[in-house]
């Protein structure tokens, strides 16, 4: 067959032709190609944590992940019907807060039981114990916390005070820091303790002139009732949790990192996870005691370790425990109390244990976790970590001391020289006399004046992860933040802050608990900050507290709190 030519369309044909063709050549070569976003929050005032941009005004969502973090402008190109739209009205837009020292279980648990804190009188705290006694009539044991020592004459609590409160049934009250019980003679009588008892080791009945025990009881004494108490269900510990995550969402955290309490609780935390009701991560450490580790620890690590490994409920390393608190006298120093004349407080592990124990926890990779309060227990964690460091060669453990409270001056600069990461918890520094006058007077002058060094360890170099360890305070970071910044307590006293010094500048303070905390959870690639690829873990505040007068910080709601993309609390 003969080829014959294609008739030429008619002109108007020909301009549709040539048109249409325009128009594929172009999409294709300017396709936007970007994926519909989920969420786009937009009408922000975002402060990323990202160096690189600092602010921005929106942010997009997919599959639990910042997709886009910029311009509202451009924001609006990842958009389609879909999309959920989230307008911020014009409000602050901080990284989700991560809470470097918690203990979740019994954070949530305290939720129902007697909340003392505050109280700075004998007739406050008994009134408070009285009215939940009464709405809870059923209750085999009457539980509460929040007390502290300065609130009772001589600054220790008597059993007498309790008994009138709750005459009729076992009661105990634990102090906010945690290492002193307070029971009533109920209690005494149920764990058979009297003159006669010893004390255990690691723990001091307090007693009388005559030798009879007040209802004190500092440190492992505690135990010498607790163990009566009787265990909750875990029907109970689950009703508990989810009261602690709708707290945690309502404050805007995020993650926390465990110290205790969590590690026991791994599995229902795991129901919670499976079925869509976990609105936390979690990193857990698991405690371990002197003189361990043994194997049997090593093997529950890794059971727990191979069984929970994801972005929600992951390992966190080794919790230890060096010392107890200054205000009770427990903590361990390098010299005597100021109150307590040739005490030094007391070592909970003989020094070559400890050094072994974080020896081994930093040779399998592990972070080791330890509380120290004193200036003594300080220095044995710095030595323990060093020593541990040159045995294992360059390994990013990434060592962490608890509290730190009274770190000896010479020691500061060694938290930058070693890479030991300074877990403090700023609620604690509230300076209002009930909550700090025993800490001020067990120290004395010269050691107040390193009280707390927050500035100091950071200008030296060193990182900062905050947290609240709550139940001793209330999770909420926004207080804390204020106290951080402000050395003084909610009420603005004293005047210009307490050691002045010490205090750190807000863009600190939000970095010790966003990026800060998650890189002292090894978490810094993935969360801490709101940038593209990360985890969509964000909040939206109430105000923006970089204008406010620092005396207003504690006054900040969260609005909302996303985690990983989905909205767990909306009070807009």
């Amino acid at each position: 067959m003969a080829f014959m030519p294609k008739k030429k369309p008619p002109k108007s044909q020909a301009a549709v032709t040539l048109l249409a063709a325009f128009l594929i050549l172009f999409t294709a070569g300017c396709a936007d190609e970007r994926p519909a976003a989920e969420t786009v929050v937009t009408n922000a005032r975002i402060y990323t944590m990202n160096t690189a941009q600092p602010w921005a005004e929106a942010a997009a969502v997919k599959d639990g992940c910042y997709l886009y973090v910029g311009s509202a402008k451009e924001a609006k190109r990842y958009r389609s019907k879909e999309t959920q739209v989230i307008d911020a009205g014009g409000r602050l837009v901080l990284p989700g807060f991560m809470d470097s020292h918690v203990h979740f279980v019994g954070g949530s648990a305290s939720l129902a039981r007697v909340d003392l804190s505050g109280t700075k009188t004998v007739q406050e705290i008994q009134e408070r114990i009285r009215r939940f006694a009464a709405e809870n009539p059923s209750a085999p044991w009457v539980q509460g916390r929040g007390w502290m020592y300065a609130a009772f004459p001589g600054g220790m609590p008597h059993k007498k005070f309790l008994d009138e409160a709750v005459p009729d049934r076992p009661a105990i009250m634990r102090c906010a820091d945690g290492h002193t019980s307070w029971v009533n003679s109920r209690a005494l009588a149920l764990a058979g303790i009297s003159r006669g008892t010893k004390d255990p080791q690691n723990g001091t009945i307090v007693r009388d002139e005559r030798g009879e025990p007040t209802g004190a009881l500092l440190e492992e004494a505690s135990s010498l009732v607790s163990k009566f108490i009787p265990e909750p269900s875990a029907e109970e510990t689950r009703a508990a949790l989810r009261r602690g995550l709708a707290e945690a969402a309502r404050l805007g955290v995020v993650r926390v990192h465990g110290m205790g309490g969590e590690f026991e609780a791994l599995d229902l935390l795991d129901e919670l996870r499976r079925e869509g009701s976990l609105t936390v991560r979690f990193s857990v450490t698991m405690w371990i005691d002197s003189p361990g580790p043994t194997e049997k620890d090593w093997k529950a690590y890794e059971d727990a370790r191979a069984k929970h490994d994801n972005e929600w409920i992951s390992l966190g390393g080794i919790k230890l425990m060096l010392d107890g608190v200054i205000d009770s006298g427990t903590a361990a120093m390098l010299d005597p109390y100021e109150t307590q004349r040739g005490s030094r407080g007391k070592l909970f592990w003989e020094p070559a244990a400890f050094k072994k124990a974080v020896a081994e926890i930093n040779a399998r990779g592990l972070q080791a976790s330890t509380h120290a309060i004193g200036d003594a227990a300080i220095r044995l964690a710095l030595d323990a970590y060093e020593e541990a460091a040159r045995a294992a060669g360059n390994s990013d453990v990434r060592n962490k001391i608890e509290h730190a409270e009274d770190i000896a001056a010479d020691d500061i600069p060694r938290f930058g020289r070693l890479g030991v990461i300074a877990g403090f918890q700023p609620h604690h520094a509230d300076p209002d006399p009930v909550w700090m006058g025993s800490w001020i007077e067990n120290v004395g002058p010269e050691r107040e004046q390193r009280a707390f060094a927050w500035k100091a360890v950071l200008d030296a170099g060193g990182r900062l992860a905050f947290g609240s360890d709550w139940p001793v305070v209330t999770l909420s970071p926004w207080p804390a933040l204020q106290i951080a910044v402000t050395r003084q307590d909610l009420d603005g006293n004293p005047p210009g802050g307490w050691l002045p010094q010490h205090k750190v500048s807000l863009a600190d303070a939000v970095q010790a608990y966003t990026l800060g905390g998650a890189y002292g959870m090894h978490r810094e690639k993935d969360e801490g900050s709101i940038e593209a690829g990360k985890l969509a873990d964000l909040i939206v505040v109430s105000q923006n507290i970089f204008e406010v007068e620092p005396r207003f910080i504690a006054k900040t709601e969260v609005v909302l709190t996303m985690v990983g993309g989905r909205v767990v609390h909306d009070a807009r």
